[in-house]
């Protein structure tokens, strides 16, 4: 039983959705819980940056403890919830970081938290369509940890490139492919691009880095599909103007130790950068393969109770509550919410403005109010493509180049949590634009694994 007579609100997840909701909830006579498995909140747009070395973790991310430490109704836990019992009101959390401290004998196989009203923003993880064989080959991009194993990979090739004497080999170890072109997989594909071509050039003696082949591989027509038509070719223009091969209408069938297949889907506005591919079609050899291509609701979702659309979603009500469930509400990630017959992208605005709402909502239904319709406010879009070069669509204004990446770059450190970040952030930049170079180029993390060894060519 709590000693709280107060409304018990719990919010797992403390991304965007979540990190706003428990904002929204400040000075209200509310006792707030806070679960999240990291104890940091991170700016996933920026996550891109650490995965080809030109910021640290800590520039984009802050500890949520910190975030909301004059928020004295907060209470935040590092744990993982497992799953919700909507009857009971109540939410299981599993073992965690925490339980490696404890005595094994203090150790309790789970903790249960009770609630008045749930807040469930945990976000997405990858999908590999079927294929969860994928993942150790072609790792995608949500956590920092994923951005620290990019890093890793994308380094290590260039490293064993220089030691390969195989000319063959040797070019499989420089080829890079990403699969997915939506806004990370246009904006990893750039960042590699420059990697190779600019920052890396000088580093090594056996082997040209220029030479690197970066190839973007997208299952539907068109890169970045939310973007007008005028943009969509302003950033393939881009792409294919740094040496970044684009194969459009190309879906991936295999992902192996040797590379990646695919076959044409649908007639594809197919444009190769640079010299034609060496490879026969349908098959490029590469020792690097990076996963940019769809999204999956948390698994939590499932233990609502309630149906659930093709990629683990709950369809919300108008008012972002699960339906039947008038104290859980659904934001962000895992929230299929409808508006103008579309639903709404996946994307950090949606989240943010949902998990504000909700909170809203939650401090109507305590007071006895009516709750009140969600409505999104579409803010635009916005991808970089590369250095001084980007596409933004806001508010009716679309820009692309140099005006865009301003643009891009204002937006991007204005929304960044904390002083200090905002200023490592520009920093960086700043010399990275100068001088041409990225700082964070450090190979960490524990040895190669048998997917990142160089396997025995014939």
């Amino acid at each position: 039983m709590r000693s709280d007579s107060r409304p018990h609100v719990v919010i797992i997840g403390g991304g965007f959705g979540g990190l706003d909701a428990a904002r929204s909830l400040a000075d209200q006579p509310l006792s707030v819980t806070l679960v999240d498995r990291h104890n940091y909140h991170l700016f996933q747009p920026l996550l891109y940056q650490v995965a080809t070395a030109s910021l640290s973790p800590g520039d984009i991310a802050s500890p949520i403890r910190w975030i909301l430490r004059r928020q004295s109704n907060v209470k935040v836990l590092l744990a993982d919830a497992q799953s919700v019992d909507p009857q009971a009101r109540r939410i299981t959390l599993g073992p965690g970081p925490v339980d490696d401290y404890e005595a094994p004998e203090h150790r309790t196989p789970s903790q249960t938290v009770d609630y008045d009203y749930l807040v469930v923003a945990t976000g997405a993880a990858h999908a590999y369509f079927g294929h969860p064989e994928w993942a150790g080959r072609a790792p995608g991009l949500k956590t920092l940890d994923d951005a620290l194993e990019i890093r890793r990979r994308v380094l290590l090739a260039f490293e064993a490139a220089e030691r390969e004497p195989d000319a063959i080999e040797q070019r499989r170890l420089l080829t890079f492919v990403i699969v997915g072109g939506g806004p990370t997989g246009v904006e990893l594909a750039g960042a590699l691009a420059e990697i190779a071509r600019r920052t890396l050039r000088q580093d090594f003696r056996a082997i040209k880095p220029e030479s690197a082949r970066v190839v973007l591989i997208e299952g539907g027509p068109h890169l970045l599909a939310a973007f007008p038509e005028s943009l969509r070719a302003a950033a393939r223009a881009s792409l294919i103007a740094i040496g970044v091969e684009v194969l459009t209408g190309s879906v991936v069938t295999a992902v192996d130790d040797r590379g990646v297949s695919w076959q044409s889907s649908v007639p594809s506005d197919r444009v190769t950068g640079g010299a034609a591919p060496s490879v026969t079609p349908g098959r490029i050899d590469a020792q690097t393969v990076l996963w940019a291509a769809g999204v999956a609701a948390s698994p939590l979702a499932r233990s609502l109770g309630v149906p659930l659309d093709r990629v683990g979603r709950v369809a919300a009500e108008p008012t972002l509550q699960v339906p039947g469930r008038p104290e859980i509400f659904v934001v962000g990630d895992i929230c299929a919410f409808e508006q103008d017959g579309a639903v709404l992208p996946g994307v950090a605005q949606v989240a943010k403005q949902q998990g504000a709402h909700a909170a809203r909502n939650i401090i109507a239904a305590t007071r006895g109010q009516p709750l009140r319709r969600f409505r999104y406010r579409d803010y635009g879009n916005m991808a970089t493509v590369g250095r001084g070069a980007a596409v933004a669509d806001i508010g009716g204004v679309r820009a692309s180049g140099v005006t865009a990446w301003f643009i891009w770059l204002f937006i991007h450190i204005f929304w960044l949590i904390g002083f200090r970040n905002r200023v490592a952030v520009l920093s960086e930049w700043a010399w990275a634009y100068v001088t041409f170079q990225r700082r964070v180029r450090l190979i960490t993390g524990p040895p190669p694994g048998p997917s990142d060894r160089q396997p025995p060519h014939p």
